[in-house]
C-alpha cells in the first residue's frame, strides 16, 4: 500500500472534507466539514482504509466487528472481509416488526466487539451504540475511529476505560494538506482557533447518590435499604444460595455485619421448618440490620402469586422485606405484594432469554407505574427513578484479558449506574466469606463513590 499520507490524498479527492462555513447540526458555524460516506463508491480506497484500520489493532482481541451506521458499515463490512473476523450489524433503531431486534447477525452472549466508526466528535453516537450493543451482552473495548474531529470525543471514550484507536485526526490532517498546497496559512490557523473553542461537552446521564434518592424515595422498603447502604457504607447484597439452614444461618452471622441485604432462595433449604430457619434468620437480620430479600421470582397470575406469597410452609409475607418477581403476568399480578417492596426482572443473562429489548421496555412501563415496584433487576441502565439491582459480580472475574472489565463493582457502578451490588458464589463459596464480604463491601462502596466524583469532574 501506498503511505498513510499518499492514501489520504486519495481519499481526499472524492470530497472527503470541505472547507469553507459550514452550519453543523448543533448548530455551530464550523470551517471544516466531514463526510465520509464517499469512500464506499471506490472499492480499492475501501479495501485499502479496511487494511490500514485493521493495521492499528490487535486482531486476537476481537470475535466480532460492528459499524455505527451508517456510513461506517461498508467500512467495517470490509474489514470484516479481510480480516475473516464476522460482522455484526446494529439498526439505528429496532425494527416495529418481525423479531424487533437492534443487533443483526449471528453472535454469543460474552463476546467481544470491535466498533467501527468513520468520524468522532462529540462521542455521543458511540456512547449509544455501545450501550446497545453492551444490552445483547456483547463486550466493548476498543473503538476504531477513520477521523477524530479533536472535540472531545476521544478524551470521554478512553476517561470511559474505551481504547479509541484512530487513522487521522484532524490537525494532522491539516498539515498534509497545507503541505500539499491545498490549505493556506491562514485557512489552518482559522481551524486551529475553531478546534481550540469548540471543545464539546456530551451532557451523559449522571447518576444520583444515595442521599438523592432516599430524598426522593416513596416506598419505605427503598427508603430503608438506602438509609442501610449510608449507615454501613455498603452496597452489598449477599446472596445465599446454600441448601441447609445451618449453613444459611452461619452465613448470614458472618456476613451480616457487612451487607444491606441478604438474599434467600428458600425453597432450596433441604430442613426448612419456620421456626427453626426463618425465627433465627430474623433473629440475625435485625442483630446485624440488614434486610432479608427473598429471590422467588414470582411469574404468574395475581392470585396464584398471592397463595405463594402468603401460604404454605414458606409464608414469605410474614418475613421477606422485599422478592423478586417477573412482570410477565402484567401490572395487576403486582398487587398482592402489599407489605413488601418488589424487584422487577426486567432482563435476564443467561443464553436464549425472551427477555428482548421490546419486553424490557414494556417491563419498565409496569415497573415505573406500580407503586409495590422498587426497583429492577437489569443488565443495562433503567430509570434512576428505579434502584437497579445488579447480580452476577464477581471479583475473581476481573478482566476478560481483551483491555475491558466486567461484571466487577467498578464497570457495574461506572457504566450501568448500579444502585446495589449481588454477590454469591465471590463469598459463599470462598473459604473466608467474612473477609470476602468486607472486600467487597469496601470495593462496592469504592466504586460508588468513584462514580458519584466522576459525574461531579464531568459536570
Amino acid at each position: 500500500m501506498e503511505s498513510k499520507k499518499e492514501f489520504f490524498l486519495e481519499c481526499y479527492k472524492l470530497g472527503i472534507i470541505k472547507f469553507g462555513r459550514f452550519t453543523l447540526k448543533s448548530g455551530i458555524e464550523s470551517p471544516f466539514y466531514v463526510d465520509l460516506r464517499p469512500l464506499a463508491s471506490d472499492p480499492k480506497i475501501l479495501k485499502n482504509l479496511a487494511n490500514y484500520l485493521l493495521e492499528m489493532l490487535p486482531l486476537d482481541n476481537f470475535d466480532l466487528i460492528c459499524g455505527v451506521p451508517y456510513a461506517a458499515l461498508p467500512m467495517a463490512t470490509a474489514m470484516s472481509l479481510e480480516s475473516y473476523i464476522p460482522l455484526i450489524i446494529k439498526r439505528k433503531e429496532a425494527k416495529s416488526y418481525g423479531t424487533k431486534k437492534l443487533i443483526e447477525g449471528i453472535y454469543q452472549k460474552g463476546q467481544n466487539c470491535l466498533l467501527v466508526e468513520d468520524v468522532i466528535t462529540s462521542g455521543k453516537s458511540l456512547v449509544e451504540t455501545i450501550a446497545e450493543v453492551e444490552q445483547e451482552d456483547l463486550k466493548v473495548a476498543d473503538i476504531v475511529v477513520v477521523l477524530d474531529r479533536e472535540q472531545g470525543g476521544k478524551q470521554l471514550l478512553e476517561s470511559k476505560g474505551y481504547k479509541v484507536h484512530t487513522l487521522f485526526n484532524i490537525s494532522e490532517v491539516c498539515t498534509i494538506l497545507q503541505e500539499n498546497g491545498e490549505l493556506s496559512e491562514e485557512e489552518v490557523k482559522r481551524i486551529q482557533d475553531f478546534l481550540q473553542g469548540n471543545h464539546i461537552q456530551f451532557e451523559e446521564k449522571t447518576r444520583n447518590s444515595y442521599e438523592q434518592k432516599l430524598q426522593n424515595a416513596q416506598h419505605s422498603v427503598s427508603k430503608k435499604l438506602l438509609a442501610t447502604a449510608l449507615a454501613k457504607k455498603s452496597n452489598l447484597i449477599a446472596s445465599a444460595d446454600v441448601t441447609t439452614t445451618q449453613e444459611l444461618l452461619a452465613l448470614a452471622e458472618k456476613v451480616g455485619p457487612h451487607i444491606i441485604a441478604l438474599k434467600t432462595h428458600i425453597d432450596i433449604i433441604s430442613d426448612f421448618e419456620y421456626d427453626k430457619t426463618i425465627v433465627p434468620l430474623k433473629a440475625l437480620a435485625e442483630k446485624h440490620q440488614f434486610l432479608l430479600m427473598e429471590d422467588r421470582k414470582f411469574a404468574d397470575i395475581g392470585n396464584t402469586q398471592e397463595l405463594q406469597f402468603t401460604s404454605g410452609v414458606f409464608k414469605i409475607t410474614d418475613w421477606a422485606d422485599f422478592v423478586t418477581s417477573q412482570v410477565i403476568g402484567g401490572f395487576e399480578s403486582l398487587d398482592c405484594f402489599k407489605n413488601v417492596g418488589v424487584v422487577a426482572i426486567v432482563g435476564m443473562s443467561s443464553k436464549g432469554t425472551l427477555t428482548t429489548a421490546s419486553y424490557r421496555e414494556e417491563a419498565l412501563k409496569v415497573a415505573l407505574s406500580h407503586p409495590n415496584v422498587i426497583g429492577g433487576v437489569a443488565q443495562n441502565q433503567i430509570p434512576e427513578e428505579l434502584l437497579l439491582f445488579t447480580p452476577g459480580v464477581n471479583l475473581a472475574d476481573s478482566g476478560d484479558g481483551k483491555g475491558q472489565q466486567y461484571n466487577t463493582p467498578e464497570h457495574v457502578f461506572k457504566m450501568l449506574h448500579s444502585d446495589f451490588i449481588i454477590v454469591g458464589r465471590g463469598i459463599y463459596k470462598s473459604d473466608d466469606p467474612e473477609t470476602a464480604a468486607i472486600t467487597y463491601k469496601n470495593e462496592g462502596w469504592n466504586a460508588y463513590v468513584n462514580s458519584l466524583q466522576k459525574n461531579a469532574v464531568q459536570g
